[in-house]
């Protein structure tokens, strides 16, 4: 494993390849980069309907009320207003949704919509030679300085993003690149787009489209849209940006040309989520993304109100008053009124601390009952990352049986069950149920089995009791070996000591001999350790506490093995592994077989996959070779795995943070479930801050869980994250996003074409064949959709958990009171 602040690979791309950034979602903490929307369709309708609804109270905008302010909270103010720089974040995306043009919004299934308010039409009108898009913008879009959207601000937007000049820090251009030309139409409300190449992707471009004023130069681009915005187009305009109050203002845009916000003003304040129940509390905010036990709380506010119970009836019954018996209350008054007066003082400071207290939590449960918890499913899934650079897991076997070993399923109930929301784990890495590409592929991989698990470890020379092995040191046949049985024989017949000396002697120098280090490759491995533990010492590694070896502290009949070392003089320090070993070549055929089969229902491998294929229960033979037996006595399958003197050990790193304990729990549940199979894990916990940048970036763990967010346009958003990491000139790994550094030419090859047809069909078909391989690789697991819980003023409709859908910003607002009369404006 790599070091903090020696990553061995890089996460910019140095490559021809175009690039995007997408989010990371992390459970943790906010989104670190905002992604494009994307589509990859706008036509047919998905085969499956999206796992769970929209919660956000929808309303007629003639029930909606007009006026007035909605406080909503956000994670922190942007850094900068420019979506397209490596430092926006989910901030960013929201100012941008509510003040700039967007030519496709995502409906409630994560489709992509031709936004009216922008365009009349939008569509291919050629394919030969070269495929040209025509827009035909309405007529009545205009900036906020009066200047009509057009061509020009099409065109400065592309020059920016295309990557052909290096002046504009640009975090991603792809389809932009794509693009030979961009000219004005019949008129000034028409814009053809010339592509160079085919692009399936096409829609996800020119959103949010920016201003000429902002486009036009790479200082404008660079500095000035980090802090400002000199034209804005949408239903809202910037106001304010006030970095000692923390808020944001967006107030009513006066040139709005489509149907008029019903708010006045928005103000996005900045409020961490550990904060947000107190704010909530306190009456400071409106609307605000929470966490499960916020969630908690306003439920069970509700309860105390639709019971009739107040906040301090409340308190007493399951607040800080609730510990107090009558016999505690005596006891208390007696102390404080008693003839000690040390005690008396002690006490009575005691009683009104938690007098207060009571008083405190009355409140809160008495404002916390005027909200309510909108809940649906976030467009983010949560996954296991494998990191297959080094180590155990650059071997797939062992990635496979880390996939088999662990129950989704059950892990998505823990999550997503006590919350009343659809616990089905997702089927693919690249979209969620209800887009137009998904297809559930996790076959090709297969489910939960402990047998096949320990199968699959034991075929890749990881068994019980092995860590207490010698290594064999030389490989049967090698030169190391042959020279060792030479000199052997003739020490043996020198003494005289015969055919017995001779195999004694032989065995003791083919086992020590430096000659089969050499020719098993344990020198180079050594070296590779070396410079490692050279780096770490000179870096900020993360210290051993919050640290435990899974297995240390538990009863029963494991024999014991020496702790696995962390880093450098680890158990797998060595080179960077990116394709299976030799040894598992033939599994790998059977498993893309069936990956091939999956998805497409034809070519060389359904024939083969279908003659092995046991219904739910993945491929037999495909993932150990017949005949590879798991261990079955139960003793047996309790031990601790080893190789060559080693035990099996996965560093497993987690975040601290106060906001992680849902994904502190899951990852409890992922170590009992591996420790089921004989894995070991180190679970070190690290601060949020540096969770990902010092270790999932720069591929410094083994397992980790963190999320990402799902895309329309699958073939060009989840290219990065999925590309095969190239070698750079200095030995290290270029790897885009993909963090796991797992990653095929095949799946590269499925990208690319998908992104460059017109059918749509076709793409669809091509997305979900390269889902079915990276299932097959087991890079990640997806493990389930992650939960969206929002907090929501009773009376604030159109507003809550949006799920996949664009929120749609004009028309949030508060609902009218039923006894208000006369006209609402609807315009």
């Amino acid at each position: 494993m790599s070091q903090i602040g020696a990553p061995r690979g890089r996460t910019c791309s140095r490559s021809p390849r175009s690039r995007t950034l997408r989010s990371v979602a992390t459970l943790t903490s906010a989104v670190l980069a905002v992604t494009v929307l994307a589509g990859c369709s706008s036509g047919d309708e998905a085969d499956e309907a999206p796992a769970a609804a929209q919660d956000n109270a929808p309303a007629a905008r003639d029930r909606v009320a007009d006026g007035g302010t909605l406080r909503w909270a956000v994670d922190a103010l942007p850094t900068t207003l420019n979506t397209f720089q490596a430092d926006a974040d989910g901030t960013t995306a929201r100012i941008a949704g509510a003040v700039l043009p967007a030519l496709y919004t995502l409906d409630e299934r994560g489709r992509p919509r031709l936004n009216p308010d922008y365009l009349e039409s939008a569509q291919v009108v050629e394919t030969e030679p070269k495929q040209v898009v025509l827009y035909k913008l309405n007529q009545q879009a205009v900036w906020s300085d009066g200047r009509e959207i057009g061509a020009p601000d099409f065109v400065a937007q592309w020059r920016a993003l295309s990557g052909r000049d290096t002046a504009y820090w640009t975090a991603r251009n792809s389809g932009y690149e794509r693009i030979e030309k961009i000219e004005r139409g019949k008129n000034d409300l028409e814009v053809r787009v010339t592509f160079a190449k085919p692009y399936a992707d096409w829609q996800s471009l020119f959103t949010p489209l920016y201003p000429k004023q902002v486009m036009g130069s790479p200082n404008s681009f660079n500095d000035g849209a980090r802090t400002t915005l000199k034209a804005t187009a949408g239903p809202f305009l910037l106001k304010t940006i006030d970095r000692k109050s923390g808020d944001v203002t967006l107030a009513r845009n006066p040139r709005w040309w489509g149907q008029s916000a019903k708010l006045d003003t928005v103000v996005l304040k900045a409020v961490p989520r550990a904060d947000r129940a107190t704010a909530l509390a306190a009456g400071t905010l409106d609307l605000a993304e929470i966490d499960r036990s916020a969630a908690e709380r306003i439920a069970l506010a509700l309860r105390d109100a639709r019971a009739g119970r107040n906040g301090a009836q409340a308190a007493a019954a399951h607040g800080p008053g609730a510990a107090i018996t009558p016999s505690k209350a005596l006891k208390s008054w007696a102390l404080a009124h008693g003839s000690d007066d040390d005690k008396a003082a002690e006490v009575k400071a005691a009683r009104k601390k938690n007098q207060e207290a009571i008083a405190r939590y009355a409140s809160a449960q008495d404002a916390l009952a005027k909200y309510v918890v909108r809940k649906s499913l976030e467009p983010a899934y949560t996954q296991l990352s494998l990191n297959g650079e080094s180590g155990p897991l650059a071997d797939e076997r062992v990635r496979r049986a880390v996939a088999r070993a662990i129950n989704r399923q059950e892990l998505a109930e823990s999550v997503l069950g006590p919350l009343g929301l659809p616990a089905k784990p997702p089927g693919s890495h690249l979209a969620l149920a209800g887009q137009a590409a998904y297809a559930d592929s996790s076959d090709a991989l297969g489910g939960q089995d402990t047998k096949e698990a320990q199968a699959l470890l034991a075929d890749a020379g990881w068994v019980p009791g092995g860590a207490l092995q010698k290594p064999a040191g030389t490989k049967a046949g090698s030169e190391a070996e042959k020279e060792a049985e030479k000199k052997a024989a003739e020490k043996a017949k020198e003494k005289g000591k015969g055919e017995k000396a001779e195999g004694s002697t032989g065995a003791e120098k083919a086992e020590g001999s430096t000659g089969a280090e050499k020719a098993e490759g344990s020198t180079g491995a050594k070296k590779a350790e070396g410079s490692t533990d050279a780096k770490k010492k000179g870096s900020d590694t993360a210290s051993d506490e919050g640290l435990y070896i899974v297995g240390d502290d538990k009863p029963g009949d494991r024999r014991a093995v020496p702790a696995p070392v962390v880093g450098a003089n680890g158990p797998e320090a060595g080179t960077d592994v990116l394709t299976p070993a030799p040894a598992a070549a033939r599994e790998s055929a059977a498993l893309l077989a069936r990956a091939e089969a999956l998805d497409t229902g034809t070519g060389s491998g359904a024939r083969a996959a279908q003659s092995v294929a046991k219904p739910d229960r993945g491929v037999a033979g495909a993932y150990a070779p017949r005949g590879t037996a798991a261990p079955v006595t139960a003793p047996e399958a309790t031990k601790a795995l080893g190789k060559d003197g080693k035990a099996l050990s996965l560093r497993f790193v987690l975040p601290s943070g106060p906001g992680s304990e849902s994904l502190r729990a899951v990852g409890d549940r992922i170590v009992r479930m591996l420790d089921a199979v004989g894995i070991r894990t180190e679970v070190t916990k690290v601060s949020d801050d540096s969770f990902f940048k010092d270790h999932v970036a720069s591929g410094d763990y083994d397992l980790a869980l963190y999320s990402w967010p799902a895309s329309a346009f699958p073939a060009t958003d989840a290219r990065p994250i999925f590309a095969k990491p190239e070698p750079a000139s200095d030995g290290s790994l270029l790897v885009e996003q993909n963090y796991s550094r797992v990653g095929t030419d095949r799946i590269d090859q499925l990208f690319d074409q998908a992104a460059g047809t017109l059918d749509e069909e076709e793409a669809r078909d091509l997305v979900r064949q390269a889902d079915a391989r990276i299932w097959a690789a087991a890079g990640s697991i997806p493990l389930y959709q992650r939960p969206q819980l929002v907090a929501a003023r009773a009376d604030l409709v159109n507003a809550g958990a949006w799920g996949l859908a664009t929120p749609r910003y004009q028309d949030i607002g508060f609902k009218k009171p039923e006894s208000s009369k006369g006209a609402e404006r609807n315009r």
